[in-house]
């Protein structure tokens, strides 16, 4: 019968008991090997602490004996003998004391000034070549690195050198963007403003001039557009320049650097290109209706930031321009009735609508030029009927001083400056030119030349350059393009004794490198290089040497980017060139002397 237990489910319980093995000698002896017994662990722990706590002591006692020799426990030690009988404590310490040197304990260590510089200025290299130093580059020899010297004699260097001057171009072409730079480089310099005493009683005029009151401790050349509008000294003040004359270019070879390209891409063609007399500020505009002012320079890195921007609603730009020789307004205009005058010190813009008296010859005032002196300002006249008009205002008061008519078909093609700004040269697109002198008396003696530019075929620009006490107005060069592509540069000086015997000036030089209508010729401010360019056809530029006239044949390549050119200009030392394009592009170049 089965059980109570095995019905409810559960095994019946067995009477029968496991026994325990008792552990026998060798067992015991294995067990004492590997895990030890009670009595020997309890006596080597006694043993340690009084081990522990001489040791202590006698190297306390050699310690305050003689503490520059070394106790007989820390031989023992040091042998390896009782190293055993240590605590972990007693074979490691923490020095966590100030030094306690003096100066004279210290022994001075020589580096070298230079090596200290790189260490500080950048960090080690995580690799270097050791063929470098064994490496000798020759940069005369290939077109391509002439570029890196920093002479013209110079032609070996090694290989570290070399390494050095390609990283140098790199940063001189790519600069580091401002957002890589360090805080502290970027946030040092601040605009800081001046805390205001509470004075309830104040006037309004008092508050006013407390807002204004700021510490701008930037430089001026850096600092944007709205900051150096806040005074007339920031704009007024002359260029430093370099130290005396710069040096004479050679002819046919120019050392001649590509920068970086000014800006963005502007939304359509820039017309229109100009420096500041006095500071690195690029102006350019076109048909977009938006005039752009940069900062450029090529110091150290090629820098170009945006200073400010203007957009003149529904009036496509056709010239832009600062006045001279302060630079202090830009006056800017579009195929319109008007024109703009903006006052840079106090941000003011001016509305000029009419010439009073001569409102229905100047219907439109796209074409301008100030005077180099700042005190007139000749526009183009709209009316061709028996030629072609100039009229010349106040450039301050922008009133109605005179009027200069050139003789010829299909009206006025260009017009410049002489270079003390007291008369102009004009000429037809028939080839006809006067000089033309202003004076008190406006009657047929202010035109003072007359002469007819030799092969003319349709004249499409006038320009005028260099310096001479010689010539006439100042200016010793005049060139003349034509829609054949071909430029006439007369030298003025030879004028006097062929215009006294009532023969036609000969051109000095003919250039007829291009074949397609010129846009452009503008000279130098040193009177060193003339450029002129055709937007016919892509790349279409030439770089002249003067007095030599000779056209530079290193540059440019048929690798330059130059696109189809709109304008171009030189900066206000002769140092910057700066090329622009139907896409939108400004391209610059730094000449190097």
């Amino acid at each position: 019968m089965a059980t109570t237990e095995e019905r409810n489910g559960h095994p019946a319980r067995s009477d029968k008991r496991v026994e325990t093995m008792e552990k026998d000698a060798i067992e015991l002896e294995l067990e004492e090997l590997l895990f030890g017994d009670d009595v020997a662990f309890h006596e080597r722990i006694r043993e340690d602490a009084a081990a522990a706590t001489s040791n202590r002591f006698q190297r306390r006692s050699a310690d305050e004996a003689a503490p520059d020799e070394l106790s007989a426990s820390d031989l023992s030690d040091a042998s390896g003998k009782d190293v055993e009988q240590l605590d972990d404590s007693d074979l490691f310490f923490i020095d966590a004391a100030p030094l306690s040197a003096t100066e004279g304990h210290l022994v001075p260590v020589k580096q070298d000034t230079e090596q200290v510089d790189e260490l500080l200025q950048a960090e080690a290299p995580v690799w270097e070549d050791s063929d470098d130093d064994r490496l000798v580059v020759s940069l005369a020899s290939n077109p391509r690195l002439r570029k890196l010297r920093l002479t013209e004699a110079e032609d070996t260097i090694t290989g570290k050198e070399y390494t050095k001057r390609l990283r140098r171009q790199f940063e001189r072409l790519y600069p580091v963007p401002e957002w890589a730079l360090p805080s502290s480089k970027t946030g040092s310099s601040k605009m800081k403003r001046r805390p205001r005493p509470d004075r309830r009683g104040a006037s309004e005029s008092d508050s006013a001039a407390s807002d204004d009151d700021m510490d701008i401790d930037e430089d001026l050349s850096a600092v944007p557009l709205a900051k150096l509008l806040q005074t007339n000294d920031s704009l007024t003040l002359t260029g430093t320049g370099e130290d005396g004359p710069r040096r004479r270019l050679r002819p046919e070879v120019l050392d001649i650097q590509r920068c970086k390209d000014v800006g963005e891409t502007q939304p359509a063609a820039v017309t229109s290109l100009s420096f500041h007399p006095a500071h690195p500020f690029l102006l350019s505009s076109g048909p977009s209706s938006t005039m752009f002012l940069h900062h450029v320079t090529t110091s150290t890195h090629t820098l170009t930031s945006l200073l400010t921007s203007l957009h003149v609603r529904s009036t496509p730009l056709t010239t832009a321009a600062f006045d001279s020789p302060l630079g202090t307004r830009i006056l800017f205009s579009g195929r319109r009735h008007y024109f703009y005058i903006w006052d840079l010190p106090s941000g003011q813009i001016e509305k000029v609508t009419r010439i009073y008296g001569h409102a229905g010859e100047q219907r439109s005032m796209e074409r301008f030029k100030p005077s180099p002196c700042g005190r007139w300002l000749a526009l183009v006249g709209s009316g061709r009927k028996g030629g072609g008009t100039i009229n010349i205002l106040n450039a301050t008061t922008t009133q109605w001083v005179a009027q200069v008519r050139v003789e010829g078909r299909g009206g006025i093609a260009d017009f410049a400056w002489w270079t003390d700004g007291e008369g102009l040269a004009a000429i037809g697109k028939g080839g006809e030119a006067i000089e033309w002198r202003l004076n008190d008396r406006q009657d047929e003696d202010a035109v003072v030349n007359r002469w007819q530019d030799d092969g003319a075929m349709g004249t499409t620009v006038l320009a005028l350059g260099g310096s001479s006490a010689d010539a006439l107005g100042g200016a010793r060069w005049v060139a003349v393009g034509s829609q054949s592509g071909i430029v006439n540069i007369y030298d003025r000086k030879s004028w006097r004794v062929a215009l006294q015997q009532d023969h036609l000036p000969k051109p000095f030089k003919v250039f007829e490198h291009l074949t397609t209508s010129i846009n452009n010729i503008v000279f130098s401010p040193d009177g060193q290089l003339m450029v002129f360019t055709s937007k016919g056809k892509r790349d279409a530029l030439r770089l002249i040497h003067l007095p030599s006239c000779t056209v530079y044949r290193n540059w440019p390549t048929s690798s330059t980017p130059l696109g189809r050119i709109t304008a171009v200009a030189f900066s206000a030392d002769s140092s910057m060139l700066a090329v622009a394009n139907e896409q939108g592009k400004i391209r610059l170049w730094e000449i190097r002397s």
